[in-house]
């Protein structure tokens, strides 16, 4: 067993477990010494009514140094863009440049105030209607809404505006379809609209089916959600002919912009009929993705729904000058303010520092690192769709499960191991066993073979020694969790008492 537990060649031995924060130090220690008192001093609990706390809270005693190593310990154990390949399928988890970090902290940016007068904010006002005008351009679509917090955000705002559209042509609708490849986010916005789901099936080549979704258009649709690439990494050849017969029956076409860092430059989604995109600046345009942290969700819509985009939406006037005007017919506002701005900022640097051709170049580089990965790693599992790829690809590891009885989990805890962020397991849900991976345009082609190489030799370790794959991960501070035990019953507290 000893040599099943050697650490992979790659990765990173764990550094052990280290004690609890309120099990280090003494209660003599200090970690901050606090200035002389120069107030009157006064009475805490009589100054609160009697509301303070009947006894002190219970906090660690520590030096300076220890709780320095603490957090130090911490960051060391987290697993990101920075320390490693983070292949996760439709998340985008790409290394962003940091010059745009810089430009977000300008004290001319970060320092701003929502209540300033307009004529104290031009900068700003000039960044966000440049950044409008590119994301305009990318898409086709010449309405922009910079007000949504987050790719979800943006697909209700469009649904949203979708309905008062309808509702203004006095023409309200009750369904809105979405194929079974979706992200899941959009069943939830359809219901949060009112709307019910109608879910069409994938075809054998990973695209819409295009006889069942003839069969349930008709006039009570109000809109199609698709994204395209989907969520398989694959580009729908039939988008023409489905939005046709979307518009046929007075529907509208929304497109889901997850995927907008295939083909950008190469295809826009207005030249492929939608009527509204939305577009995750999170995942496409540089700003770090993931933690928790804000987001940005830009609508695009045609001309004929812009009236109805949420406002107000910053505009340049004639005289060069910049202010914020209200849509005709706008649905309101969506988030207080006008949008994250930091994120808008990062994003704004990213397309000026890369221009029309670098975007190109962005998605051009992920679709081939996308596909250079499907190739190598073709014969080690299944493949359910054997088709040129966009800048995601998924594969199956039902072959492992089958013969060997070695689970798609047990694939990505292994992947640990070999000092790899696993890809994302089990979805779509529509592929068994699904290993969606994005190798991403900034992974460069030697991280790319180490990444191919561990996935190979998982497999090979699958069909020699199941059991080593199903015992991973080794070299982690800590080995296999009760998942489902922590997601329905967190426990966060530091009990002293036990």
């Amino acid at each position: 067993m000893t040599e099943k537990l050697a650490h992979t060649p790659g990765s990173a031995p764990s550094r052990g477990p280290r004690s609890l924060i309120f099990e280090t130090g003494a209660p003599e220690s200090r970690c901050v010494m606090p200035p002389a008192l120069d107030v009157p001093e006064i009475d805490l609990d009589a100054a609160l009514g009697g509301a303070t706390r009947s006894e002190p809270p219970v906090l660690p005693h520590v030096t300076e140094v220890e709780i320095a190593r603490h957090y130090a310990h911490l960051a060391s154990m987290n697993f990101g863009v920075d320390s490693g390949s983070y292949p996760l399928g439709s998340c985008t988890m790409k290394y962003n440049p940091r010059v745009n970090e810089d430009a977000a902290r300008l004290e001319g940016f970060s320092g701003l105030h929502p209540y300033q007068p307009e004529s104290t904010t031009h900068g700003a006002l000039e960044l966000m209607v440049g950044l409008a005008d590119a994301l305009a351009e990318v898409s086709g679509l010449p309405g922009v809404t910079l007000q949504p917090a987050a790719g979800a955000h943006g697909e209700l705002t469009a649904l949203m505006c979708f309905r008062a559209y309808h509702v203004d042509c006095g023409d309200a609708r009750s369904r809105v379809i979405i194929p079974d490849s979706a992200h899941g986010t959009n069943p939830a916005t359809v219901a949060m609209c009112g709307y019910q789901v109608t879910t069409v099936p994938s075809d054998a080549d990973g695209g819409v089916d295009m006889d069942v979704l003839r069969s349930v258009l008709d006039t009570d649709v109000a809109a199609l959600m698709l994204t395209n690439p989907n969520t398989l990494g694959l580009f729908d050849s039939n988008i023409l002919e489905i939005t046709e017969a979307v518009h046929a029956v007075g529907a509208l076409a929304y497109c889901d912009g997850a995927n907008l860092n295939a083909i950008m430059g190469i295809s826009r989604p207005a030249d492929m009929g939608f009527d509204a995109l939305h577009i995750n600046l999170h995942k496409t345009f540089s700003t770090p993705h993931g933690g928790g942290g804000p987001g940005a969700g830009p609508v695009c819509v045609t001309e004929a729904l812009a009236p109805y985009l949420p406002g107000p939406v910053p505009f340049r006037r004639e005289d060069g000058s910049y202010g914020f005007a209200q849509p005709a017919s706008s649905i309101g506002r969506v988030r207080s303010f006008y949008g994250n701005f930091g994120i808008l900022v990062r994003a704004y640097a990213y397309v000026r520092a890369l221009g029309g051709e670098g975007l190109r170049e962005v998605s051009e580089q992920a679709v081939l690192s996308a596909n250079y990965l499907k190739e190598r790693l073709r014969e080690a599992y299944d493949l359910p769709y054997d088709r040129t790829c966009m800048h995601e690809f998924v594969l199956s590891g039902s072959r492992q499960k089958r013969e060997y009885g070695v689970r798609t989990f047990d694939i990505a805890k292994r992947l640990l191991d070999h000092g790899f962020h696993p890809p994302t397991v089990y979805f779509p849900l529509i592929v068994e066993e699904a290993l969606m991976i994005e190798p991403t345009e900034t992974e460069s082609l030697e991280e790319l073979d180490r990444f191919a190489d561990a996935m190979i030799a998982i497999a090979e370790e699958a069909s020699r020694d199941p059991e080593l794959v199903k015992g991973a991960p080794y070299t982690t501070p800590v080995r296999r969790l009760d998942e489902a035990g922590a997601a329905r019953n967190p426990d966060l507290r530091y009990r002293p008492e036990e």
